[in-house]
């Protein structure tokens, strides 16, 4: 099966924007879900735009990914203004 590790981003107001890492095994439907107020309860009543995804075929390795990058703020920051 196949895992992706995606970084979603959220305009709060002008040019302050927030982000949101996670994993799933399908991006399109996960996406759909944060954006319907059904995701993390963080995404909720929010618009949100996928920015960035890595595709592994591994859930362990998946993981792993996902807790580099929610940890690595830098890297985040790097992303989203791309």
């Amino acid at each position: 099966m196949t895992y992706f590790v995606y970084l979603i981003v959220s305009n709060l107001k002008k040019n302050k924007k927030i982000s949101y890492v996670g994993y799933t095994n399908n991006l399109k439907k996960r996406l759909s879900l944060h954006n319907t107020g059904r995701g993390a309860k963080f995404t909720r009543g929010k618009k949100w735009k996928l920015v960035y995804y890595e595709k592994y075929d591994s859930k362990s390795i998946a993981m792993k990914r996902e807790f580099e990058i929610k940890k690595n703020y830098k890297l985040r920051r790097q992303i989203k203004e791309k």
